[in-house]
C-alpha cells in the first residue's frame, strides 16, 4: 500500500529553483507530492528543471527576487496555476569570494546584501496577506552555517546570512499568531557552483580537503541533504517547530 508524500496538495514557491540547492529541494518536494513554482531569474535553468519534473509538477517564472512587483507576479501566477500556495522557499543567494574583508569591493558587499536579504522583505511582504486570509503556511529561509559560525573571509557573507536568521526568528515570533511558521536552514559548504567562490575563487581537491577537515562528518553538504531538511521543516511533521536555524553541516558549528 502506497503511503501519501509528506507535501501531498502542498504548493511551493522556490526561489533560486533552477540550480544547486534550489533545484535538489525542487526534487524533493515533488517527489513527496508538491507543486513547485521555480522563481528563477534564469529562465533557462528554470525551465529545463521544470521539464525535468513534469508540467503538471512543476512551472518555472522568470523573475528577480529583489523586486516586489515579480513576488507579486508570482504569487498570482502560483495560485492561478496550481491553484494556491503553502510553502515560500527562500532560496536564491550569492556568495562574495574568500578574501580579506576590507578587500571587498563595495559593489560586492552591496550585491550580497541585496540578494541574500532583501527578498525576505518582499516575499513577506507579498506573501503574508494570502497566508494570513488562509490561516497557514510555512516560509523555509535559506541561511548559513556562517550566520552562527562566523570566519575569516566570507564576514559580508556571514553577515547577510546572519540576516537571514534573525529576520526569520522575528518573523516567526510575529506570525505564530496567524497560524504561519517561518524557519532557516543553516546549511555547511556545499557541492555547487558557489563552491570556487567559497574557497576563494577556484574550485580544487586541496581546497576542498582545507574545508572538509573541519566537518567532523568528512564530507561537504549536497543538495539532497538540504533538500530533506527543507520538506522536513515544510512537511505537517514539523506543525509546532517555528523559528529554529536547523544546521545541516556534518557537525562543522562544533569545531
Amino acid at each position: 500500500m502506497s503511503h501519501p508524500g509528506r507535501l501531498e496538495k502542498k504548493v511551493a514557491i522556490i526561489t533560486g529553483g533552477g540550480l544547486g540547492l534550489g533545484e535538489g529541494i525542487a526534487r524533493k518536494f515533488v517527489h513527496e507530492g508538491a507543486k513547485v513554482l521555480l522563481f528563477e531569474i534564469n529562465k533557462t535553468n528554470g525551465q529545463k528543471v521544470a521539464e525535468f519534473l513534469g508540467k503538471d509538477n512543476a512551472t518555472a517564472f522568470e523573475g528577480d527576487v529583489t523586486k516586489l512587483d515579480d513576488w507579486n507576479s508570482a504569487v498570482k501566477n502560483c495560485i492561478d496555476q496550481f491553484g494556491g500556495l503553502d510553502i515560500v522557499v527562500n532560496n536564491a543567494g550569492v556568495v562574495h569570494n574568500a578574501q580579506a574583508s576590507y578587500e571587498v569591493p563595495e559593489s560586492e558587499y552591496e550585491r550580497i546584501m541585496k540578494i541574500n536579504v532583501s527578498p525576505l522583505y518582499h516575499s513577506s511582504k507579498a506573501v503574508y496577506p494570502h497566508f494570513k486570509q488562509q490561516g497557514h503556511g510555512v516560509f523555509v529561509n535559506i541561511s548559513s552555517i556562517s550566520a552562527p559560525r562566523p570566519r575569516p573571509n566570507l564576514v559580508w557573507y556571514a553577515g547577510s546570512k546572519g540576516a537571514v536568521s534573525a529576520v526569520t526568528k522575528g518573523l516567526a515570533a510575529e506570525y505564530a499568531k496567524d497560524g504561519i511558521r517561518c524557519n532557516a536552514i543553516c546549511p555547511v559548504a556545499a557541492d555547487t557552483g558557489m563552491i570556487s567562490s567559497v574557497l576563494g575563487g577556484t574550485d580544487s581537491e586541496e581546497g576542498r580537503a582545507v574545508v572538509i577537515k573541519g566537518i567532523p562528518m568528512g564530507r561537504i553538504a549536497n543538495a539532497q541533504d538540504i533538500g530533506n531538511a527543507a520538506c522536513f521543516l515544510a512537511s505537517e511533521e514539523a506543525s509546532f517547530i517555528t523559528g529554529i536555524e536547523l544546521p545541516v553541516d556534518g557537525g562543522r558549528a562544533l569545531m
